[in-house]
């Protein structure tokens, strides 16, 4: 990719050739390629195709003419080239210059700097193809502007474009909508339904996708604008709804106050008590005590915050509490006994039964073991001068004592 940096030292003049130090090739290039063509065209065309050299008919040959028979017109044609020589060499540095320096013509001087630094035709190629799939793989970046992307787009192309790649309007254009991500698609589609693509140049495109982008802008500031404002009225307002709730939450249990203090009333009144019940009782001794039960010993002549035995009733009732857990602890503890009892009854019970089949087996083996030795040396003695009937009957015996073996483990299962 190309540097920022100017490869002409001495700034943009009409006046001088821009000065190639070895960067940046194709931007040296195309500026060289104007300046000669703004001074003469016939300078570029010496470049390009060589040197003009007169030329006349010798004995049916055609041969160079000698310098001193050149009319006025060959001697500007063929000055073309040395013209083109002196710009070429005025605008290379030293490192350029030497590379040029033994070259006859100014069409050599640029085939030398161009296959130095842009390659040959392979290398261009190769150039060529990279180039082509960077474009056709060229896509937006997240949160890019349009004059990013269409730096780095006009970059590609023109790349392209100088190593001979053809692009018309409508190819162009179409691949600038493409690349565009899905915010675009509004401004894409407006700009197909209404633009001719085949005429529409691309920077005057890429003008348009920038007006949209403007106009994009200045909304959203707008928006964040207004979402500022609507923000602090939300704040503004939710503090007053908050002290307005307070100032009815207070209101509300004043009113509740109020309320209940004017019932309590009226059921005094219901009940024949005006004012205090301790005033009423120092006044009215013994008039209507007997209307009173007390709840707490259920006795009349007093109510249950007065009554003398409220604290026994307490102390009472706290006992009951005290015996009733320790019943149910002493009924728990019972409950437990009795049940590690049975685990342990079942657990003996299950360890003499295992003792007991254990020493079953044991003394069913050792009795086979002695009855099989007997019966081995019975039958030795006896058929000791017929061995193959003894070992028939030797074999007899151990397969009836495995039959009578697997089916006392069967019925065990």
């Amino acid at each position: 990719m190309a540097e920022n940096k100017l490869p002409f030292g001495e700034g943009a003049s009409i006046h001088r050739p821009p000065m190639f130090s070895g960067i940046n090739y194709q931007f040296w290039k195309i500026r060289m390629k104007i300046f000669i063509e703004s001074i003469d065209q016939g300078i570029w065309d010496a470049i390009i195709n060589g040197p003009y050299t007169p030329k006349h008919i010798v004995d049916d040959v055609q041969v160079n003419k000698p310098w001193t028979q050149w009319n006025e017109e060959e001697r500007r044609r063929a000055q073309y080239d040395c013209n083109a020589k002196n710009i070429l060499t005025s605008s290379l540095n030293m490192n350029e210059f030497f590379r040029v320096s033994q070259c006859k013509s100014a069409k050599e001087m640029w085939e030398v700097l161009e296959v130095t630094h842009e390659g040959t035709n392979d290398v261009k190629r190769t150039r060529k193809h990279a180039l082509i799939q960077e474009y056709e793989l060229f896509k937006m970046k997240q949160g890019e502007s349009i004059a990013d992307v269409q730096k780095r787009f006009t970059h590609i192309v023109n790349h392209l474009i100088g190593l001979g790649k053809e692009f018309d309007k409508e190819e162009l254009n179409i691949k600038v909508l493409k690349f565009l991500d899905r915010s675009w698609q509004p401004k894409v589609t407006a700009i197909l339904e209404t633009r001719d693509l085949s005429t529409l140049t691309t920077a005057a495109l890429f003008g348009k996708l920038r007006e949209h982008e403007i106009e994009m802008q200045r909304l959203n500031e707008l928006e964040s604008s207004e979402k500022k404002v609507k923000n602090i009225a939300l704040k503004t307002s939710t503090k007053k709804n908050e002290e307005l709730e307070d100032e009815v939450a207070e209101s509300s249990e004043s009113e509740n106050l109020n309320l209940l203090v004017k019932r309590f009333g009226k059921y005094l009144k219901r009940k024949g008590i005006k004012g205090n019940p301790k005033r009423y009782t120092s006044k009215h001794n013994e008039s209507n005590s007997s209307n009173f039960t007390c709840y707490n010993c259920r006795k009349q002549g007093h109510i249950k915050i007065e009554c003398p035995n409220a604290n026994k009733v307490k102390e009472k009732s706290v006992d009951r509490k005290k015996e009733k857990k320790r019943k149910e602890k002493r009924a728990y503890i019972v409950s437990t006994s009795n049940f590690v009892r049975v685990i342990m009854f079942f657990f003996i019970l299950f360890y003499f039964y295992f003792i007991y089949f254990i020493l079953f087996i044991l003394f069913y083996f050792i009795f086979i073991l002695f009855y099989f030795i007997f019966l081995f040396y019975l039958f030795y003695f006896i058929f000791r001068f017929n061995l193959i009937l003894f070992i028939f009957i030797l074999f007899t015996i151990f397969f009836i004592f495995l039959f009578y073996f697997l089916l006392f483990k069967k019925k065990m299962k």
